[in-house]
């Protein structure tokens, strides 16, 4: 990034972006989130879990289940894995959910239960970056913590005009630097809570530049290339897979899941049996010691679509209803449910796929 690029706008003080987003945040902020009331570590540190590339209202009603099975670290600490992921199921990104669990053991067995209190100590647990370690010392704390989420990097790369990819070590480290310069040492947790609003609710990627309260020191404003920043990385087109789903039902409503690896995509989660796309049924069937006479019908569903970072996933299920319960099948590592009446981790197209199977059953 040029030097020219970095200086060029309006003159500013950096106490002015402070005081300016903080009297607007008095204003307009939100100020009745459930984790703020009680605003304690614990609902803290969930919260800012959850809300790692997650928008407020999809985590609100998430936060509120889960702090209501999962009171405080303790009760936390004592879930099976199993009943964690079931209700963190269809908020994704479930790595964050495992990380959960082992951060509250971890402060079980090595805090005495008592979350950590520096950027440090809380950085070190499972899951934790720089800047949700920074948040947590600020909204829990309300200590001086600078932060950098997705929606602070786009205010201050606005604000300052900074060039180059926002994933690049160097744009990165400037990101930084800025969000040092403007993080004041008193109010840490409303200016925490300010700055993401404002990148939220304002400085979006439609921003509404007129209401900005800091309009008049954004140098991409007065350039008039807001919409230019943050630069990202040309991206690469995503690839396609496709896969097969085998709903395996019996007659009194069973559907038999598999639990995935505890690592990777959907890690630790309980699915239909996922094979190649071109694997046939009768090889299937073989695979899984599953007689073809105790076979009632197979047909195959309407495919469905997930999207992934990197790629797209395009799930093909094959229903395979059985006159009986397989014992093979039983004894293969996986688990027979009735879909709403187990405490699993489900993987989003396995949610999809057993609430096809509870429609079938109903009607």
């Amino acid at each position: 990034m040029s030097k020219e690029t970095q200086t060029r706008g309006p003159p500013r003080t950096e106490g002015e972006f402070a005081s300016r987003l903080l009297a607007w945040w008095d204003a307009n902020g939100r100020k009745n989130l459930p984790w703020q009331n009680p605003r304690t570590p614990y609902r803290v540190w969930v919260s800012e879990v959850m809300l790692q590339q997650t928008q407020v209202a999809t985590v609100l009603p998430y936060f509120e289940r889960f702090v209501e099975r999962f009171p405080d670290i303790e009760a936390l600490a004592a879930a099976e894995l199993d009943q964690v992921l079931h209700v963190w199921s269809g908020l994704g990104y479930y790595a964050r959910a495992r990380n959960l669990h082992r951060a509250a053991r971890t402060v079980v067995q090595d805090h005495a239960g008592s979350f950590p209190t520096t950027p440090e100590e809380i950085k070190a647990l499972p899951g934790i970056g720089r800047s949700t370690a920074a948040a947590i010392v600020a909204q829990a704390y309300n200590r001086r913590a600078p932060i950098l989420d997705g929606n602070v990097k786009r205010v201050l790369a606005r604000q300052h005009r900074v060039t180059g990819p926002v994933s690049s070590a160097a744009t990165l480290a400037e990101l930084w630097r800025l969000a040092d310069i403007h993080t004041p040492e008193t109010r840490a947790a409303d200016y925490t809570q300010a700055v993401m609003d404002l990148g939220a609710t304002v400085c979006g990627r439609t921003p509404a530049c007129l209401a900005c309260p800091v309009r008049t020191t954004c140098r991409a404003f007065a350039a008039g290339d807001v919409d230019r920043f943050p630069e990202r990385a040309t991206s690469r087109p995503k690839r396609l897979e496709r896969r097969r789903f085998f709903v395996l039902t019996t007659p009194d409503g069973a559907c038999f899941v598999e639990q995935r690896a505890p690592e990777g995509i959907w890690g630790g989660l309980w699915s239909p049996p996922e094979r190649p796309a071109d694997l046939a049924v009768e090889t299937f069937l073989a695979q899984a010691g599953i007689d073809p006479e105790a076979v009632s019908e197979i047909r195959a569903g309407s495919e469905l679509r997930h999207g992934f970072s990197h790629f797209d996933l395009v799930a093909e299920p094959i229903h395979v209803r059985l006159q009986t319960t397989s014992p093979e099948a039983r004894e293969s590592g996986g688990r027979w449910i009735v879909p709403g009446e187990h405490e699993l981790g489900l993987s989003a197209v396995a949610a999809k796929l057993l609430d096809s199977v509870a429609s079938g059953n109903r009607s």
